[in-house]
C-alpha cells in the first residue's frame, strides 16, 4: 500500500493508561476512532511495561498502518541547552547535551537514548532522554504488529511544539500536569531557561504552586507581583490556582490548533 493511503495511529503511553486514535486515509472520509484503556503496573518491571503490552493488544489488526507515540513525562527526562552556548556542529550539540544530562542525572544516562531539539544560539534548545530499552521495545512492537513506527515524542516537547509559537510574551511559563506528574518550563524572549519535572505526591494544586514559586526564585530577572502561567492539564479539568497566590493561569492559545486527539483526558470512573 502506498504510504499516502496508510491509516495513521497516534498513541499516548503513560504508566496507568494508553490512548490510541486511528486516523483513516482514503477517498471516503471517516472520522477518527479513539480507544482508551487503563492498565495496572507489573511489580518488579519498568512502569512502561504494562502500557506497552496494552498498546500491542490495541494494535491488533493494524498491519500496514503508521504509528506515532507520545510518551508521558513519567518516561522522559529533560535538560535545557542554554542559549549562547558555543556549538558549531551537530556532533558538538549532541556531546554537550550528553554532558548536561550526565551533570544532572549522573551515570544513569549511559542506558538512555538522547534526542535533541532544534537549537540555535539565540533560543537554545532542550534534550529529552528515554530508556533505551523502551525505545527498543517500541520498535519490536512495531515489527510484531507490522506497523511503521514514525517516531516517539516526549509529551512536554510535543505540547510545546503545538503552541509555543503563539505564546508571544517576554516571559513565558508553561505548566503541563498529567496524572501523577507535572512539568514546568520557562522561557524568556523565546529562549529556554529551565525545565522542572517531578512526581505529584499530594495535591496537584499545592504542588503546582510550590513548583512555580521555586522555579520563579531561580528564574533570571526575578518574579513579577503577578505572573501568568499557561496551564495545560486535560486530566485535571478542575485544577485551579488560588486567586491571591500571585499566579494567573490561562489556557494554551490553541486558536485553530486544538490539542491532539490522542492526548489524555479524564478516564470515566
Amino acid at each position: 500500500m502506498s504510504p499516502l493511503w496508510r491509516d495513521r495511529n497516534h498513541a499516548f503511553l503513560a504508566p496507568g493508561r494508553v490512548d490510541l486514535v486511528r486516523h483513516f486515509r482514503g477517498i471516503k472520509r471517516r472520522p477518527p476512532v479513539r480507544h482508551t484503556a487503563a492498565c495496572g503496573q507489573k511489580p518488579g518491571l519498568p512502569s512502561w511495561e504494562a502500557p506497552l503490552e496494552q498498546l500491542q493488544k490495541m494494535l491488533a489488526g493494524a498491519a500496514g498502518t503508521e504509528l506515532t507515540v507520545t510518551l508521558s513525562n513519567h518516561f522522559v527526562r529533560y535538560a535545557v541547552i542554554s542559549a549562547g552556548t558555543k556549538i558549531e556542529s551537530p556532533a558538538e550539540l549532541y556531546a554537550y547535551a550528553a554532558f548536561r544530562m550526565r551533570e544532572i542525572f549522573g551515570e544513569r544516562v549511559a542506558t538512555w537514548e538522547l534526542g535533541v531539539s532544534k537549537w540555535d544560539p539565540s533560543s537554545g534548545g532542550i534534550c529529552a532522554a528515554m530508556e533505551r530499552d523502551l525505545l527498543a521495545r517500541l520498535q519490536a512492537l512495531a515489527v510484531d504488529r507490522k506497523v511503521e513506527l514514525k517516531g516517539a515524542q516526549p509529551y512536554l516537547a510535543d505540547a510545546m511544539d503545538q503552541w509555543c509559537a503563539r505564546f508571544n510574551r517576554k516571559k513565558t511559563w508553561f505548566a503541563l500536569v498529567e496524572a501523577g506528574r507535572l512539568c514546568v518550563a520557562s522561557l524568556r524572549d523565546g529562549a529556554w531557561q529551565r525545565i522542572s519535572s517531578r512526581r505529584i505526591l499530594h495535591s496537584a494544586e499545592d504542588e503546582l504552586l510550590a513548583t512555580l514559586e521555586q522555579e520563579a526564585m531561580l528564574f533570571s530577572g526575578g518574579r513579577e507581583p503577578v505572573e501568568q502561567v499557561v496551564l495545560f492539564a486535560p486530566e485535571h479539568p478542575r485544577l485551579a490556582l488560588p486567586g491571591d497566590c500571585g499566579w494567573r493561569a490561562v489556557s494554551p492559545p490553541t486558536g485553530n490548533k486544538p490539542a491532539p486527539a490522542h492526548y489524555p483526558i479524564v478516564l470515566d470512573g
